[in-house]
């Protein structure tokens, strides 16, 4: 039954973080495969990602089986049991993973972690909108996540759009809503018509879903 996922994202686990992250990308249209062992949680985002197979032991062999070995990126969000996270990690990077992120509970368990050579996400500190904005190659300089998958995020504009207005960026039909502008570092701009003119170091604050947030930054990568 093996899978072919190439260039894709694996989600291991499917905890509250697991979950977010996996809706998250997939929502981006990424190519997302996730791997539990309740069928209850596979059957919550089963018809969001590209595959999702349910795994009670998660063996080297399993995962091979599930075809993880093809995955560009496997994150592995297993966080009740340390000793399954571990294993599992250790799993996953010797099937040749090129990149390989683990969630840790504590800063002892990142330790051992970075000594297996995974790298590590601390979910106390690291939001799973975050982290799929980094794994997605986002533009944006910060994000901050609020209810219901809405981030308000910072994005820097493009060099094309030096020069134009802020109605040339047209943000409206992205479901965004522009708040703010960031002029310099110390400059933060909120009354501003739809004819102000853009620089090339600006930035502009935007509220709205991950979602349409990343549309408009992709859009943003043409110019």
């Amino acid at each position: 039954m093996t899978k072919k996922n190439k260039n894709g994202f694996c989600i291991i686990g499917l905890g509250r973080f697991g979950m977010a992250l996996a809706r998250t990308l997939a929502d981006a249209d990424a190519d997302v495969m996730v791997i539990d062992n309740n069928e209850d949680k596979l059957k919550k985002i089963r018809n969001y990602v590209q595959d999702a197979f349910l795994i009670d032991k998660l063996t080297k062999e399993a995962i091979e089986e599930a075809g993880v070995g093809e995955c560009e990126t496997v994150i592995v969000c297993i966080g009740d049991k340390v000793d399954v996270n571990l294993l599992t990690t250790l799993n996953v990077i010797g099937l040749g993973v090129p990149r390989v992120i683990a969630k840790a509970d504590s800063i002892e368990h990142g330790v051992i972690l970075e000594k297996i050579g995974a790298e590590v996400i601390h979910p106390e500190m690291d939001t799973a909108t975050r982290l799929a904005a980094i794994l997605l190659g986002s533009r944006a300089i910060d994000m901050m996540r609020l209810n219901d998958d809405y981030v308000v995020s910072e994005i820097k504009i493009s060099s094309g759009f030096a020069g134009r207005t802020v109605k040339e960026l047209h943000v409206e039909k992205y479901g965004l809503k522009l708040i703010a502008l960031e002029r310099e570092s110390d400059l933060t701009i909120t009354e501003f018509t739809q004819d102000y003119i853009l620089e090339s170091d600006d930035a502009i604050v935007v509220l709205g879903k991950f979602a349409d947030a990343d549309r408009f930054e992709r859009m943003m990568l043409r110019y």
